[in-house]
């Protein structure tokens, strides 16, 4: 197998792997009693992996799968969180409250035995 062979495998290999994980992560919320309002949502400011309702607030959550939770916590940047906040406040320009509707930003980890962990307002520990 060329180099190239095996890096467009890897490719499609973590893009499923990141879909799962995401599915997996959606169901935890929705087992809680959210709704999951968006997947993949993208803007000009970036992509939200999952856009959550809780009643009338919004969570906006950033999906990481590794072999560990440390691992995938620490491959969320502070460039990406400023991404994920650009696109959120793009998000919530079309809600019916604007920026006024409150909002939490989750980082939800998910380890290789698909174990999922919730950091709820993850941002404001950055």
């Amino acid at each position: 197998m060329t180099s190239l062979m095996a890096q467009a495998l890897r490719s499609k290999t973590n893009y499923h792997a990141g879909l799962a994980a995401e599915a997996i992560v959606a169901n935890d919320y929705q087992r809680r009693g959210c709704v999951v309002a968006k997947t993949r949502w993208r803007g000009r400011g970036g992509e939200i992996d999952l856009i959550i309702r809780d009643g009338d607030d919004l969570i906006f959550v950033e999906v990481k799968k590794s072999k560990t939770h440390d691992q995938a916590l620490r491959r969320v940047s502070r460039t990406q969180m400023d991404r994920l906040c650009h696109a959120a406040s793009e998000f919530v320009a079309t809600e019916p409250r604007g920026q006024l509707t409150n909002m939490r930003f989750d980082v939800a980890t998910v380890d290789q035995g698909g174990t999922v962990r919730i950091i709820e307002n993850a941002f404001m520990e950055a």
